[in-house]
């Protein structure tokens, strides 16, 4: 049975991470969703508000739960029990920062990390621009699942 980690800070969760943990969901027998708790990104939904977002979103998909975590990711893919750790690219500018990550995840843990090109659709999407666009009151509805579309434009436009 092989189990992976999908982490991530889902800052909020975008469609294109959905796309990324549904593929992986296919790939394994199952698939942890690990939201980063305390990251260097100053998020601005609470790892609560991030959990719950994604539960929301991948309602139906039987193989998947969601948990938050602090600290390494090696230590949190072993407290899993985790056979590998799955990220989704965008771009080449993504490669190169997973790429260190992956060799340094390696080096500490002997973990493999396996690569999940973004469908093509999302390669422009982050959740860094459905903030922004939220602030500002644009749509996001394309953007974000749609089970959480309306408390993302809600969350973010109070935001700031």
């Amino acid at each position: 049975m092989t189990h992976a980690l999908c982490p991530g800070s889902f800052d909020p969760p975008t469609v294109g991470h959905i796309e990324i943990i549904e593929r992986a969901s296919k790939l394994f027998d199952s698939v942890t969703v690990a939201v980063i708790r305390n990251s260097t990104k100053n998020a601005i939904l609470t790892s609560d508000e991030r959990v719950e977002f994604l539960q929301r979103s991948l309602v139906g998909i039987t193989n998947v739960n969601v948990i938050s975590f602090d600290g390494l990711l090696v230590d949190c893919a072993k407290q899993e029990n985790a056979d590998v750790v799955v990220k989704g690219l965008r771009a080449i500018s993504d490669f190169d920062y997973e790429l260190q990550m992956a060799q340094a995840n390696r080096l500490l843990s002997h973990i493999e990390t396996i690569f999940l090109s973004t469908n093509p659709t999302h390669s422009f999407l982050s959740s860094s621009m459905v903030r922004d666009i939220a602030r500002y009151g644009g749509d996001v509805s394309s953007l974000v699942p749609s089970a959480i579309a309306d408390d993302i434009a809600t969350r973010f436009a109070i935001a700031d």
